[in-house]
């Protein structure tokens, strides 16, 4: 019985190997030459554009190319933490996988698995031109070399703060006359917190301003504050400051824009806009919380049907990679197609064929894994989440939950922390917030701000076992290490 199932399962391995190796190749297909690709990246960007229902907030180059593009908003990171996050974004698979646990820059100085084969290199190897500009923040750089890294303007370093002079450092690039297509990554600082710049400039704003942009300034009485956040005038003030950032990052998106059409590349270049993961406020960032992983998503297939509208697939961040190598015709690496190919291929799956639907079938569930930020900040956490209900699993619920220095410092955090562990921090206690229970379930239907953990009710303990469930075959399928975590502590 057990040599006929494994006949079986080697059969159908057999028959998915050839039919992906005669659909794709790892050579761009004859005619598709012009199948340019930008990969805009933010750095800590919510889903704060008017384009996504905030009225206050001024960013409408990206609300123009809203309407000529394909808007998600069930987008969703994988982890809320930077390095990590690229690694999945360059890779199509879990931070678990790739290795980059937590930040890539010294002191933390994670590192990614030798073997890792990432987006750049694949496309690079199939004949694309490749170019980074602005951060990078993955390592080695080895895995996930770029042919060319654009970070001067005659002569005079880019900013990463200043997207304007990056889409600049990036025309010539873009406009060369080639037989190969390009692929642009394109990643701003903005609007991420600097632990090196006064309180109130904590989001990269600064009196001078910068060369290229105008400054679009907030009044902290106007600014939305979402139902994760108090409401109280140290909060208030840091995300006038973070719109002002955001502001700045339209006016790149829109200088950019403006160069693929001057150098007659737009209508045959796919441009997705999103960011690494949620705003850069404790809450969000560093937590599996919505606001940490769901995030901006923006894409414009120039061989579209449709324009300007919605689709509600859920979308991951392990996704990025599988969809632009089918817009590429590009293969996955081999290795990645031999044995147990489904649990070590790619994790996500192309969206490409969906973009043109609203409600597409399929597309009803992601999962989250975390580990790392800093070194210091060890709490692993999984995570599934549907429509209907959202499971986190804190390995590390022993330990209080850590800080990411710069928003432990947070005058949004501090302001509300120093009242005591019964102050409430949003929908939550400070007490609630750092002491976690080891299972946190949500319905999200009803309780979409996760305010209310069902997991140790009585009645919803078939619904816990359920999800239990779900994440251990999502760690058994993507070679997850600390699926040994259900049997030891």
């Amino acid at each position: 019985m057990i040599n006929h199932r494994n006949t079986i399962i080697n059969i159908l391995l057999s028959w998915v190997l050839i039919a992906y190796s005669c659909t794709t190749t790892n050579e761009i297909p004859v005619g598709r030459m012009d199948k340019n690709i930008v990969l805009f990246v933010a750095d800590d960007l919510g889903q704060d554009l008017g384009c996504y229902g905030n009225n206050v907030i001024q960013t409408p180059n990206m609300d123009a190319f809203a309407a000529d593009a394909v808007l998600f908003p069930n987008a969703f990171a994988t982890t809320a933490s930077c390095s990590a996050s690229r690694s999945v974004i360059l890779s199509g698979l879990h931070n678990h996988r790739t290795g980059q646990y937590g930040h890539a820059h010294d002191p933390f100085h994670f590192r990614s698995f030798d073997n890792l084969k990432t987006l750049p290199v694949m496309l690079g190897n199939a004949g694309y031109r490749t170019a980074s500009v602005g951060k990078f923040h993955v390592a080695p750089e080895s895995l996930y070399h770029f042919e060319e890294y654009l970070n001067e303007v005659n002569g005079t370093h880019v900013s990463h703060r200043n997207p304007v002079q990056m889409a600049e450092a990036a025309e010539a690039f873009i406009s060369k006359e080639s037989e190969k297509p390009f692929f642009l990554y394109f990643c701003t600082s903005d609007p991420h917190r600097s632990a090196s710049l006064p309180t109130a400039n904590k989001f990269g704003n600064r009196p001078e301003g910068y060369e290229g942009v105008t400054e679009v300034t907030y009044s902290p009485e106007d600014v939305i504050v979402p139902p994760f956040l108090p409401d109280t005038p140290e909060c208030r003030e840091e995300l006038a400051n973070y719109y002002q950032s955001v502001s700045r990052i339209d006016q790149g998106i829109g200088k950019l824009i403006e160069l693929l059409k001057k150098a007659g590349k737009y209508e045959n270049t796919l441009i997705i806009i999103t960011s690494d993961h949620g705003i850069a406020f404790p809450g969000a960032k560093t937590t599996v919380y919505d606001p940490g992983l769901k995030s901006p998503l923006l894409v414009r297939n120039p061989y579209g049907k449709k324009r300007g509208t919605t689709n509600n697939a859920m979308i991951s961040w392990v996704d990025f990679t599988p969809t632009l190598l089918d817009f590429a015709g590009v293969g996955a690496p081999e290795e990645y197609m031999m044995a147990r190919a489904i649990q070590r291929g790619f994790h996500g799956k192309s969206f490409l064929p969906i973009l043109d639907q609203k409600n597409p079938k399929g597309w009803n569930e992601i999962y989250a894994s975390h580990t790392f930020h800093e070194t210091q900040m060890y709490y692993p956490m999984r995570v599934v989440r549907d429509r209907k209900y959202k499971l986190i699993w804190n390995i590390a619920h022993q330990l209080p939950y850590p800080f990411a220095s710069d928003l432990w410092a947070s005058i949004t955090w501090q302001s509300v922390f120093n009242n005591g562990e019964d102050a409430v921090y949003g929908k939550k206690s400070v007490k609630d917030y750092i002491d976690r229970a080891e299972f946190e379930l949500y319905d999200i239907g009803s309780d979409p701000h996760e305010s209310n953990n069902l997991a140790g009710l009585p009645e919803y303990q078939d619904v816990l076992n359920r999800y239990k469930e779900k994440l251990k075959a999502f760690q058994e399928n993507t070679n997850d290490l600390w699926a040994s975590k259900w049997s030891y502590q």
